[in-house]
C-alpha cells in the first residue's frame, strides 16, 4: 500500500537526487578488530557532512535477514525486496545487454578452483583475469554440445564472473544453486521445483558434467558453479513511478543489471570513482536522478581484507567534495548491504545511511559509522522506504490528503 501511495504523489521536479552506494560499506566489530572498518577509516568529508545533516542505519530486507545483491538494490530504489527479487541470472543478462527470450533461463556464473577431491578451494578461481575468464568461455563454447536443439550461451563478465544461459522448449527456471557458497565440500546437483524446471536441471548437468572434464586441465578455473536461476520478468520503472530522469554509473554488470531492470538509462563503464565523476559531471544538467555505484567495499570485505576495506572508504570519502560541488538537493551516502571483513560474507546488520539536503532536520550524530548512525534522527527503517525519504526531501511528493 506504502508504495502506491508514493506513486501517486509523485511530481516531476528539476530537483537533483544522488545516490552514492558503497557495495557491502557496512562492518562489524569482530576477532582482532575492535572497531568496523567505517570507524577506522578517516573520513573527513562524510563527518563534516553528517554533523550538519541527518543519518540513521537501514534494514535492507527485514531483521536477521542477509540480502543478495539484488534484494539490496531494489529496495534501495523503493522496491518491495521480497516482492521484486528475481535470479542473478537475470541481473547479470540485463547487465550485459543480453536479450532474454521466452524460452531461456539465466544463471550466474563463478568460475572456482577445485581440489584433488573435487571439493571447492576457491569459490572465486583466486579471482582470475578477465581475459583468463574470456579464454575459458570459449574453450567451453567450442567443447561441450547439448542434446534435443537446447543452446547454451556463455559470455563473460568480469573477473571470475560470467553469464550462463540456456534456450529451449518448456525449460522452467526454478532450480537450486549449484554453488553452497562454503569451501571444503564438493559443488551441488542442479534439481528443479516443478516438471518443467527438473527438465532444465536435466540439460545442466549435462552441461556441468561436460564441463568438468573440458576443464580437468586448468590450474585455477578448473570449473564453474551456477546460481540465481530465473526467466525474465518486466518491473514498473522508476519514471513510471517517481517521475525521475534516472542514470546508473556502475560499472560491474549485476548492477548495471538491475539498473536497467528499473529503467535507467546505463554511463558507459568508467575505470574508477573518479571518472564515474567525470560522468556525474559532464551529464549533471540531463537527469534528476544520479545512482553511483562503488564495489571496492564490498569486494575487499568479502575477501576478509580489512585494511583494504579502510582504504576503500577513505577512497570515496576524498572524492566527496566533487559530489558536493554540484550541489545535489539530496545526497544519500548508505550501501546494499553490510560486509564485514571479519566474516567475509554478506551479513543481516543495519547499514548506515547518511542523508544531506537543505531541508533536513538536523541530530546529534557528529561522526559517519555503524554506531552513530544507529542514534541518528532517521531512526532504524527497511530499506525499501529510503527512496521515500529522498523523493520528499528533494520537492517531488505533493500532500496527501486535504
Amino acid at each position: 500500500m506504502a508504495s502506491h501511495l508514493i506513486d501517486e504523489l509523485c511530481v516531476e521536479t528539476e530537483s537533483k537526487i544522488v545516490f552514492l552506494i558503497l557495495d557491502g560499506l557496512g562492518g562489524l566489530q569482530m576477532g582482532e578488530h575492535p572497531v568496523t572498518e567505517l570507524e577506522a577509516a578517516n573520513t573527513p568529508n562524510m563527518d563534516k557532512l553528517v554533523a550538519g545533516n541527518t543519518c540513521g542505519a537501514l534494514i535492507p530486507v527485514e531483521p536477521g535477514v542477509t540480502p543478495g545483491s539484488g534484494p539490496g538494490h531494489f529496495g534501495l530504489f523503493g522496491y518491495d525486496p521480497v516482492d521484486a527479487n528475481i535470479g542473478r541470472g537475470v541481473l547479470s543478462a540485463a547487465g550485459l545487454e543480453f536479450e532474454l527470450t521466452e524460452r531461456d533461463v539465466a544463471a550466474r556464473v563463478n568460475l572456482a578452483t577445485l581440489d584433488a577431491d573435487g571439493n571447492i578451494k576457491d569459490r572465486r578461481a583466486g579471482r582470475i583475469a578477465t581475459e583468463e575468464n574470456e579464454r575459458i568461455c570459449e574453450k567451453l563454447r567450442k567443447h561441450i554440445h547439448l542434446s534435443d536443439g537446447v543452446e547454451f550461451f556463455l559470455k563473460t563478465e568480469k573477473e571470475h564472473r560470467a553469464l550462463f544461459v540456456l534456450r529451449g522448449d518448456g525449460l522452467g527456471g526454478d532450480l537450486e544453486d549449484t554453488d553452497p557458497q562454503q569451501v571444503g565440500v564438493p559443488t551441488l546437483d542442479p534439481k528443479g521445483a516443478d516438471a518443467a524446471s527438473e527438465k532444465t536441471a536435466k540439460y545442466v548437468r549435462d552441461f556441468l558434467q561436460q564441463a568438468r572434464k573440458v576443464l580437468s586441465d586448468e590450474p585455477q578455473a578448473n570449473f564453474l558453479m551456477l546460481r540465481g536461476f530465473a526467466k525474465h520478468r518486466r518491473y514498473k520503472t522508476l519514471n513510471e513511478r517517481f517521475k525521475l530522469k534516472t542514470y546508473a554509473i556502475a560499472n560491474y554488470p549485476m548492477y548495471r543489471g538491475i539498473s536497467r531492470l528499473v529503467g535507467m538509462e546505463i554511463a558507459p563503464v568508467s575505470q574508477n570513482l573518479s571518472t564515474q565523476i567525470d560522468e556525474l559531471e559532464r551529464t549533471w544538467d540531463k537527469y534528476t536522478f544520479f545512482f553511483m555505484h562503488v564495489k571496492t567495499t564490498d569486494a575487499t570485505g568479502e575477501d576478509g581484507n580489512y585494511a583494504g576495506k579502510v582504504k576503500a572508504i577513505e577512497d570515496v570519502d576524498a572524492l566527496v567534495p566533487r559530489i558536493l560541488a554540484r550541489k545535489p538537493d539530496v545526497l544519500v551516502i548508505t550501501g546494499d548491504h553490510s560486509t564485514p571483513s571479519a566474516m567475509r560474507s554478506h551479513s543481516w546488520h543495519p547499514i548506515p545511511i547518511l542523508l544531506a539536503a537543505k531541508n533536513v532536520r538536523r541530530d546529534r550524530v557528529m561522526a559517519f559509522n555503524e554506531n552513530n548512525c544507529l542514534q541518528g534522527g532517521l531512526g532504524i527503517f527497511q530499506s525499501q522506504h529510503l527512496m521515500n525519504y529522498a523523493l520528499a526531501h528533494a520537492g517531488k511528493l505533493i500532500k496527501f490528503g486535504a
